[in-house]
């Protein structure tokens, strides 16, 4: 059979899909931006069917409409390796848990404990070789792929085609069905504000910076304003390793400060495990041999970054002690995200030859009635924290 005949002998509806989950069923979505929508859709409708449907998730971005149709959580119950804003709303009054993971393990956690009966991820259309793209969020997906009893792809014409080194696609040999979903946008996520402090902490890092740094960037306004710093300034051959690619990457290569030419592996090319952002950041990865999307066992691995000579790892914090203890996951005993990449950037600034890592935070906040609370244990600390040789 020819490709097209093996791709449409696959061709089912997203209602035909979810008639394929069975009560006590475990589901894996994509993750992020590859998560499936017309097939939770269809899933959502066969609630009164079904009982003890466990769906695991990461960095939600989709309000999922099983959650919409069972907000008790009678049914199908939302369990994320990593909260995104959307989780963590959802997890205050609804049926959606944190999975406690260090995200560079979850590959070979998935690999070694958590085998899933269907697999269901949206890709872009498949190429000319037969190849289904995760459109820049590999993850752990090749983990979830070797695992899986049933794996679907439902595609979506709006995600782009990354480049990448390994993991970001699969064959269609691989894939029991297809769906032809409905062809949404992305979901976009728009720079955070930056403020005063966030301008002042990256102009402490700016010092710090020097011509052929390779960088790694948290999500938050202070890395993007550091971002829009670097991408006008006059550094030279800057380099890119990231868990998280977001639109500061992209002002960086435009502007020709990026090119990754000193890296010492990936050399001209930003490596990255997942993306979230606006049109502008999925067009520039859109058949883009700049960027190359990796599993996060690769991207976060701390052997892997510090392999690379002056590596620079820049992410935020929610508060600090006087130990030098980080707090970046949760506030109080609310969970806020999950546990990312940045003990693993850290280390891996630390140990990189050259190498130099930030954690940055305000001195203090301000709650929602106006009140003004300290996010260190002295009002004596620096604002800006650095793990750094000399």
């Amino acid at each position: 059979m020819t490709l097209q005949e093996r791709y449409h002998a696959k061709v089912i509806t997203a209602e035909r899909a979810a008639k394929m989950v069975n009560s006590g069923d475990w589901l894996e979505y994509g993750f992020c931006t590859t998560a499936p929508r017309a097939f939770d859709a269809a899933l959502a409708q066969r609630k009164a069917e079904l009982s003890d449907v466990d769906i695991r998730v990461g960095v939600s971005v989709y309000p999922p409409e099983v959650v919409k149709a069972d907000p008790e959580g009678e049914v199908f119950t939302f369990n994320s390796w990593h909260y995104s804003g959307l989780d963590r709303r959802l997890s205050d009054s609804g049926p959606v848990f944190y999975n406690p993971m260090k995200f560079s393990e979850l590959p070979r956690y998935v690999l070694e404990n958590t085998p899933t009966d269907i697999f269901i991820v949206q890709v872009a259309p498949m190429d000319k070789y037969g190849f289904f793209n995760f459109g820049g969020s590999a993850s752990h997906h090749y983990a979830v792929i070797a695992r899986a009893k049933k794996i679907i792809v439902e595609v979506n014409e709006q995600i782009p085609r990354a480049h990448g080194g390994y993991g970001h696609g699969i064959h269609i040999d691989e894939v029991d069905y297809i769906i032809e979903g409905d062809n949404l946008p992305l979901t976009e996520l728009h720079p955070a504000q930056i403020s005063e402090v966030d301008q002042a902490i990256a102009q402490k890092v700016m010092a710090e910076m020097r011509d052929g740094d390779c960088i790694q960037l948290g999500i938050g306004g202070m890395p993007n304003a550091l971002g829009n710093m670097i991408a006008q300034s006059d550094l030279k051959d800057l380099g890119g390793h990231t868990e998280m690619i977001s639109e500061s990457f992209v002002d960086m290569f435009l502007s020709g400060v990026m090119n990754g030419r000193r890296k010492n592996i990936d050399k001209g090319r930003i490596a990255y495990t997942f993306t979230l952002g606006t049109k502008k950041l999925y067009d520039f990865l859109d058949d883009n041999p700049f960027c190359a999307n990796y599993p996060v066992d690769y991207t976060n691995s701390a052997s892997v970054a510090a392999s690379i000579d002056n590596l620079v790892t820049i992410n935020n914090a929610v508060e600090i002690d006087l130990f030098g203890q980080v707090c970046s996951e949760s506030s109080g005993t609310r969970n806020i995200s999950g546990s990312g990449g940045q003990l693993d950037f850290v280390l891996a600034g630390y140990l990189s030859r050259g190498g130099r890592s930030f954690i940055c935070l305000s001195s203090c906040f301000k709650d929602k009635k106006g009140q003004l609370h300290s996010c260190v244990t002295t009002k004596h600390l620096s604002s800006c924290f650095m793990l750094h040789k000399r």
